[in-house]
């Protein structure tokens, strides 16, 4: 999938920059950029797809991306229908935002380090108050109270233990090229998918949506996700699943049909493919 790439829209007065987007739903492409990005997701829930990976994200979820690092977020339809509004806080800077060689400080050696992680995607697992804390004040703060907190941040998050984060993509992944908003053909297949895998996905209709015959779509698709569409619908359904069997008291084939599947065995199958364990197996370590 072609991927969008969103400038840094820097202040005369901010050498970064902290944005926060209430909406009904989080509405930015596949993107990304070409500087750093802290995000926390404040309220919402949903999918995730970022690199080469999809994941599911609720609030309080607080995530880090390198320069290249492609990410985009879509709210679960029950959660748009609920009337709630998405709410986050992003916090956005060049590497060079403190000057060129601000990273050859010995003091910044940790911070040089957790920045070469970002760019394949960082999750932060279960952040601590005080992190949330971090980013609410730099969000309030201005000038130089509100470098002094970034420098805060930056130092908490590069000491975590390795146990607290997790990388989003694979070693595997690839930088993505940069991309005109016309040549992001596959975004409404994207959102299709996305918002719509708990029923019976369309091939047909995907490739109309990327204005492409069936075959020719198919080979795109491939092409661009290293997937096959029916690949990337059954990497969002477990992903769904697992959220499902972590969080909620739902029968295994209860949620193997809130997914999508109406086939047991294939459910069991591909979960174990994609996870590495059973849904049984997946559920025991959360009880």
């Amino acid at each position: 999938m072609k991927k969008i790439l969103r400038e840094l829209s820097l202040s005369t007065d901010a050498s970064f920059v902290v944005k926060e987007e209430i909406t009904s739903q989080f509405a930015a492409p596949f993107h990304f950029h070409e500087g750093y990005e802290f995000t926390i997701i404040v309220k919402g829930h949903g999918k995730f797809y970022g690199g080469d990976r999809i994941m599911n994200f609720t609030e309080g979820d607080m995530y880090i991306f390198g320069p290249g690092f492609p990410h985009y977020f879509i709210n679960e339809k029950s959660f748009v229908d609920s009337g709630e509004l998405a709410h986050s806080i992003i916090i956005q800077f060049k590497e060079d935002f403190l000057g060129h060689d601000f990273y050859l400080k010995p003091e910044f050696k940790i911070v040089k380090e957790l920045f070469k992680l970002a760019k394949r995607g960082i999750r932060i697992n279960h952040p601590t108050t005080q992190l949330k804390k971090l980013i609410f004040e730099i969000h309030k703060q201005k000038g130089l109270k509100a470098l002094i907190t970034l420098m805060q941040l930056l130092e908490n998050v590069s000491s975590l233990q390795k146990d607290k984060i997790t990388m989003i993509s694979s070693e595997q992944f690839k930088e993505p090229t940069r991309a005109r908003e016309g040549e992001n053909r596959l975004e409404a297949v994207f959102t299709y998918v996305l918002e719509n895998f708990k029923e019976d996905v369309n091939t047909k209709k995907a490739a109309s949506l990327a204005c492409m015959n069936e075959a020719a779509f198919c080979r795109y698709f491939k092409r661009r996700t290293h997937k096959t569409l029916s690949q990337f619908i059954n990497n969002v359904r477990i992903t769904h699943a697992s959220s499902l069997l972590a969080e909620k008291e739902l029968s295994i084939s209860k949620v193997s049909f809130e997914c999508g599947f109406d086939n047991l065995s294939y459910f069991n199958r591909q979960f174990k493919a994609i996870m590495g364990k059973t849904p049984f197996a997946y559920r025991k370590q959360f009880l």
